[in-house]
C-alpha cells in the first residue's frame, strides 16, 4: 500500500483544490446554498476573521504574533476557509482562476511599473 503524499503548494494544483471542494459541496448536497451572494459574504467573513488576529497590534507586534505557533495555525485555518469559498465561488461561477490571476497581474504590471519608487510614495 503506497501512502499518498501529504498536499503542498508544490504537489497540488488550482483544479485539484477546485474538485476538492466541489465534491465536498455535492456529498453534502449545498448546492443550493452555494450561490454568489452568500459565497461572497463568507468570503469577507472570514477574512474579517484573519484580520481579528491582528486588529489592534502595531505593525511590528502582527509581525511577531504571526510567529508563535498557535496565532500561525489559526490564521492557516481562516485563509482556508477564505480559499475554500474563492474555490467554491469559482466553480460556480465557472472562471478560471489562474487566468483571471495572470489577468489581473498583468493589469497590475501597468497600474504599477517598477520604475515608479512606490517606497518613498507610501513612507510620505
Amino acid at each position: 500500500m503506497t501512502d499518498k503524499p501529504k498536499p503542498t503548494d508544490d504537489n497540488t494544483t488550482l483544479e485539484q483544490l477546485k474538485e476538492a471542494v466541489l465534491d465536498f459541496a455535492n456529498r453534502r448536497d449545498w448546492g443550493k446554498y452555494h450561490r454568489p451572494k452568500h459565497l461572497s459574504m463568507s468570503i469577507a467573513i472570514e477574512a474579517a476573521e484573519i484580520m481579528e488576529h491582528f486588529q489592534w497590534l502595531s505593525e511590528e507586534q502582527s509581525d511577531e504574533v504571526i510567529q508563535k505557533p498557535e496565532v500561525k495555525a489559526e490564521v492557516a485555518e481562516e485563509l482556508a476557509d477564505v480559499l475554500m469559498y474563492c474555490m467554491e465561488l469559482a466553480n460556480v461561477a465557472g472562471i478560471d482562476l489562474a487566468d483571471a490571476y495572470f489577468q489581473k497581474l498583468a493589469k497590475n504590471e501597468q497600474r504599477f511599473p517598477e520604475t515608479e519608487d512606490w517606497k518613498a510614495k507610501w513612507e510620505e
